[in-house]
């Protein structure tokens, strides 16, 4: 898993190099995260549609370019077709399309939206006596907006326990309203957390499999950048950044220095 984890980190890194897209450091600290959902949940690569399919939602839609590596690891397509990411007419957009990309369930990108479409599909499920599992990966400095609130309230109150959010601590929210004690609040609010360390797929894993009475948050304490020195010391400067030729030599060189 570790090296799994290490080669998408690697092939994110070639596809941006080659698209100039691609917010690096928001991707390379969800990997574990998203790598242990498709590890733990029932899916099939070639029946993106199986109707007994659990659901992964990335609310966090502009660390897209992950999502759409993993999605390859895990052989709902060839690497190389991400090569096209961001480019005009591409099905691989900076944002994922749901009508474009296979295994995306929702389009997302518009901050504080997937967790609420989450919510309506855990209680579609419950509703139809389905078994089906809802999973959203939520970024930190995402649960600045009001939405995501909203929707854990409301999932709290109607017991959603098919329901799984994760939660990347990854301090982004350092630049916007803090929140200190994710933990605390997300307690308060009647949710059962968990804290692991996000970059553990087997801790993640653990995390996921298991269910909570209720709507259960896993808080994933990561590293913007995770796995290169370069990104993790210059966050700000390599938000939207892609690497050139040199760069990528550079940064290529750091992932396989870093026992990740």
């Amino acid at each position: 898993m570790i090296s799994a984890c290490k080669e998408i980190r690697k092939n994110l890194l070639k596809i941006s190099h080659v698209s100039g897209h691609g917010h690096i450091p928001s991707c390379f600290s969800v990997i574990e995260s998203i790598y242990a959902v498709y590890s733990a949940i029932r899916h099939d690569s070639k029946n993106p549609s199986w109707n007994k399919r659990d659901i992964f939602i990335l609310s966090k839609g502009h660390a897209a370019l992950a999502h759409y590596c993993i999605l390859a690891d895990f052989g709902y397509f060839d690497i190389s077709a991400i090569n096209s990411f961001g480019a005009f007419c591409s099905n691989f957009g900076c944002h994922a399309c749901r009508c474009n990309v296979p295994g995306i369930e929702v389009s997302t990108g518009s901050l504080g939206h997937g967790i609420g479409v989450g919510v309506g599909m855990a209680l579609a499920f419950k509703i139809q006596k389905n078994d089906r599992r809802v999973f959203v990966l939520i970024g930190d400095g995402e649960a600045n907006e009001g939405t995501v609130w909203e929707a854990v309230m409301v999932a709290t109150d109607i017991r959603l326990d098919n329901l799984t959010v994760i939660y990347d601590n990854n301090m982004s929210q350092l630049r916007g309203l803090q929140i200190h004690n994710p933990y605390e609040r997300f307690k308060a609010f009647g949710c059962d957390v968990a804290a692991v360390n996000g970059h553990d797929v087997d801790c993640l894993k653990s995390e996921i499999v298991s269910r909570g009475n209720n709507t259960k948050i896993i808080i994933a304490n990561t590293k913007k950048g995770y796995g290169c020195k370069t990104l993790i010391e210059n966050q700000h400067e390599w938000h939207r950044k892609s690497p050139d030729d040199l760069e990528l030599k550079k940064l290529l060189g750091e992932l396989d220095e870093e026992a990740i």
